[in-house]
């Protein structure tokens, strides 16, 4: 069985509520001691950005920085889907810690021995 865990998000301020939710499951993964990954693709890739995600604060869960902070600190990586960066002209400058900017042959690399994905 594998010790892994995968969080497909591609939400961003388009659905915060969605984006929220995506790093308190993956909060929960990476303390439950498995290797965590978060794959941000679509409008997820927005959170990649520093200073992107400090307005987001969805009622009954804690702010979204902090989640995404959290979540770095405790271990957990942040990948982010190259082409959907690219499309959006975002700065590679930028990238919040722990962000890596990947293409999908990597994704589809994690998951390849049968590692769970949830997707928000």
């Amino acid at each position: 069985m594998a010790n892994k865990f995968c969080v497909s998000l591609t939400c961003s301020k388009d659905n915060t509520d969605k984006a929220t939710v995506g790093f308190v499951i993956a909060n929960a993964a990476v303390a439950s001691d498995k290797d965590t990954l978060v794959f941000l693709s679509i409008e997820g890739v927005r959170l990649s950005q520093h200073g992107y995600a400090d307005d987001i604060h969805e009622a009954g869960f804690a702010p979204l920085k902090e989640l995404m902070e959290n979540f770095v600190k405790a271990g957990g990586k942040v990948w982010v889907c190259s082409p959907c960066f690219k499309k959006r002209g975002l700065d590679e400058s930028k990238l919040i810690a722990g962000a890596t900017i990947v293409g999908g042959a990597k994704l589809v690399e994690f998951l390849s021995d049968g590692s769970p994905c949830v997707s928000y």
